[in-house]
C-alpha cells in the first residue's frame, strides 16, 4: 500500500488533533484535510490494496474501480464544503464527529470485503448520531437515541447476513451477489444484507429514522448527514444488487412517498428530509433497473444530489442560525434581509427540480430515460410525477413561505461569511454540472450515450415545471402550511418502545424481583444449611425456605423502582441479537 493513501484514514486519524488546535490554525487544518483527501482520490489508481488474511478469510481493505472513484470524489468535495460551512463553530466536538463520519463513509466506499465494510458502516452510525446529540435538548436527545437504536438494529441484521453469506460462499469479499435475494441466489444471507442496506437508504417503511433525526441535528451536522448515509447505501446497493427487480418498485414507491409526505410538512428541514427519501428513490430504482444507463443515472444523480441537497440544508440552516425558527408557519418576509441566502437556496431548488442548466436536469433525466428504454411506462410516469411534486414543495412552497409570504417582522441578517462561501461553492457546482455535464459523465462507471439537451427533453421538462408552477399559484391557499405533526412509520417503534418499557418495568421486573428474593432469602440459606448438615434434612433450613418464599412472593408484588436506561438498553440489544441469532441458526439448519 506504499503507493496508496487511504482517504478514510486522512479523516479518521486527522480527527485526533482537532481538539488541541485553536483559532486560525484549527480552521486552516479543517480545510486542509479535505483538500488532501480530494487530491488523494484524484490521484488514486484502480486496483486492490491492503490484502491480508484474518480468521481464515481474505481481507481487502480497498478495492478501487470507477464506481469507487466517483463516490469518493463527491464525498471529499462535500466534506470540504461542509467544513467551510462549519468553520464558525468554536467547540471541536462536531468537527471531530464530522471527520469520523466522512472517514467512515469513505471506508465503506473503498471496502473490498464485508468485514471492513461492516466496521466502517457502524462507525458512520455512531459518528452521525453525535451530530444529533450535539444539538442538545430533550427532542434532539430522544431523536438521537431512536436514530442510534434503529441503526444498531440494521447493523445487527447486516452482520447476520454477512455471516450467512460467508458460510454459503466461503468468502467475505464484497461484490455482486449472484442472483440477488430474489430467486434463491444467496438465500437468507442476501435478505439480511439487503435489509441492512435498505435501512440506511431510508426505503419505506424503514425511512422514519431519517425524517425523525435530521431536523433535530445541529445546523452544520444536518448538512453532513444529508450527504453521506443514504448515498453510501446507494453505493453498496449498486455494488451488490444491481439489476434486482425488487429495487425498481421500492425506489419508485420511495420517489412518490417522500413527495406525498412533504405536502404535509411544516418543519423546513423535515420537508427537505422527505425529499431525500424521494430523490434517493430515483437512485434505488436506477440500481434496480440495472442497465448501464440506469446505473450511470443512479450514480450521477447521487453525485448531484449530495451537492444540491447539501446546499438546500445549508440555506435552511442559515435561516435557523439567524432566526432560531424552522417552521414555515413562523417564517416569512426574509428576502429583504437575506437576499444572498435566498439566491443561493434557489440554485439548489432549481437543481433538485431538474430545471435545464442545473445539475438535477442532466442526472435525474438519465434515470427516467433508462426506465423508458427498459419499457417501464409505469415507472417512468411515477418518476415524472415525483419530479413535479419536488418542484412544487422544495422549489416553490418552501422558499415562498420561508423567504416571502407573510412578513413576520423577524430580526434577521445574512449568516456568517463562511456559511455563504460554502453555499456559493455548492451553488457553483450545481450550475457547472448542469451547463457542462461531460466532466461528470466521464467519471461514470460505464461509457455514456445520453444527450440531455435535446429539444424534446427540454420542452417536456419545462412544460411539466411550468404547469406545476401554475398549479401552485392557483391552489396557493390550499398549500398553506399547518402547525401539525405528521405520523410516519416511526409511530410503530415509538409505540413498540413504550410497550417494551412497560414489559421491562412491570411483569419482567416483578419476576426478576421475585426470583432475586427467593434466591436471597430462601435458596441461599437452605444451601448453607444443607452444606453444614450434609445429606441430613435441616428443619431450620426447610423453615427458612418456606418463610423466605412467602416473603419473596409478598415483596415481589410491591411497587418497583424504574429500571435504569442502561439496563433497558441491554435488554433491547440482547433481544435483538437473540432474534437475529435464532434466524441465522434456523436458516443454516434449513439450508
Amino acid at each position: 500500500m506504499t503507493d496508496f493513501v487511504h482517504p478514510a484514514l486522512l479523516f479518521i486519524l486527522g480527527a485526533v488533533p482537532i481538539p488541541f488546535l485553536k483559532g486560525t490554525i484549527r480552521k486552516a487544518y479543517l480545510v486542509l484535510i479535505p483538500v488532501l483527501a480530494i487530491l488523494a482520490v484524484l490521484t488514486v489508481q484502480p486496483g486492490s490494496y491492503g490484502a491480508a488474511r484474518f480468521i481464515g478469510q481474505e481481507i481487502l481493505v480497498a478495492k478501487i474501480d470507477r464506481l469507487t472513484i466517483i463516490f469518493a470524489t463527491v464525498f471529499t468535495i462535500m466534506a470540504l464544503i461542509g467544513m467551510v460551512y462549519a468553520l464558525h463553530l468554536t467547540r471541536p466536538g462536531q468537527h471531530v464527529a464530522a471527520f469520523v463520519y466522512v472517514g467512515s463513509a469513505l471506508g465503506v466506499v473503498f471496502a473490498g470485503d464485508y468485514l471492513t465494510l461492516y466496521l466502517f458502516w457502524e462507525g458512520m452510525a455512531f459518528a452521525s448520531a453525535y451530530l444529533v446529540f450535539a444539538q442538545g435538548g430533550e427532542r434532539a436527545t430522544r431523536a438521537a437515541f431512536r436514530y442510534l437504536m434503529v441503526h444498531i438494529t440494521g447493523g445487527v441484521a447486516l452482520l447476520g447476513g454477512i455471516v450467512l453469506h460467508g458460510l454459503a460462499t466461503g468468502s467475505l469479499l464484497f461484490g455482486p451477489i449472484e442472483g440477488g435475494p430474489i430467486g434463491g441466489g444467496m438465500g437468507a444471507g442476501a435478505y439480511l444484507i439487503l435489509a441492512g442496506f435498505l435501512l440506511n437508504a431510508a426505503v419505506p417503511p424503514l425511512n422514519a429514522w431519517l425524517t425523525d433525526a435530521y431536523p433535530e441535528a445541529t445546523v452544520t451536522g444536518a448538512v453532513f448527514m444529508s450527504a453521506f448515509t443514504t448515498k453510501t447505501a446507494v453505493y453498496v446497493l449498486a455494488r451488490a444488487f444491481p439489476g434486482t427487480e425488487l429495487l425498481v418498485w421500492l425506489g419508485t414507491a420511495m420517489a412518490l412517498y417522500g413527495v406525498v409526505y412533504a405536502v404535509l410538512e411544516n418543519d423546513s428541514r423535515r420537508l427537505l428530509a422527505y425529499h431525500i427519501v424521494s430523490q434517493v428513490g430515483y437512485m434505488v430504482a436506477g440500481v434496480g433497473i440495472g442497465t448501464e444507463m440506469a446505473v450511470n443515472g443512479a450514480t450521477s444523480h447521487a453525485f448531484a444530489h449530495i451537492l444540491y441537497k447539501g446546499l438546500l440544508f445549508m440555506g435552511a440552516g442559515a435561516v435557523i442560525h439567524v432566526t432560531g425558527r424552522r417552521k414555515l408557519t413562523e417564517l416569512g418576509g426574509l428576502y429583504r434581509k437575506m437576499p444572498l441566502t435566498v439566491a443561493l437556496y434557489m440554485v439548489g431548488a432549481f437543481a433538485i427540480s431538474a430545471f435545464p442548466f442545473f445539475s438535477g436536469f442532466v442526472t435525474k433525466s438519465m434515470v427516467v430515460a433508462a426506465a423508458g428504454q427498459d419499457h417501464r411506462a409505469l415507472v417512468l410516469l411515477a418518476l415524472t410525477m415525483a419530479s413535479s411534486g419536488t418542484f412544487l414543495h422544495t422549489g416553490l412552497k418552501l422558499p415562498y413561505y420561508m423567504f416571502f409570504g407573510t412578513d413576520r417582522k423577524l430580526e434577521a441578517r445574512e449568516p456568517p461569511g463562511n456559511m455563504l462561501v460554502a453555499m456559493g461553492m455548492a451553488a457553483a457546482l450545481c450550475i457547472a454540472i448542469g451547463v457542462f455535464p461531460q466532466p461528470l459523465y466521464a467519471l461514470l462507471p460505464y461509457p455514456v450515450d445520453f444527450e440531455p439537451y435535446t429539444g424534446v427533453h427540454v420542452t417536456e421538462s419545462l412544460g411539466v415545471l411550468m404547469f406545476t408552477a401554475l398549479g401552485f399559484v392557483l391552489f396557493l391557499r390550499a398549500l398553506d402550511p399547518e402547525n401539525t405533526i405528521s405520523i410516519d412509520t416511526d409511530w410503530f417503534y415509538r409505540k413498540g418502545a413504550r410497550t417494551f418499557m412497560w414489559l421491562a418495568e412491570k411483569p419482567l421486573a416483578r419476576y426478576e424481583k421475585a426470583v432475586s428474593n427467593v434466591s436471597e432469602t430462601a435458596a441461599l440459606p437452605f444451601l448453607h444449611g444443607t452444606a453444614r448438615t450434609g445429606l441430613r434434612v435441616d428443619l431450620n433450613a426447610v423453615d427458612a425456605v418456606v418463610n423466605g418464599v412467602a416473603r419473596a412472593i409478598l415483596n415481589g408484588g410491591g411497587t418497583l423502582r424504574r429500571l435504569q436506561t442502561g439496563v433497558v438498553t441491554h435488554y433491547a440489544l440482547a433481544m435483538i441479537a437473540g432474534v437475529i441469532a435464532a434466524t441465522a441458526i434456523f436458516a443454516v439448519a434449513w439450508q
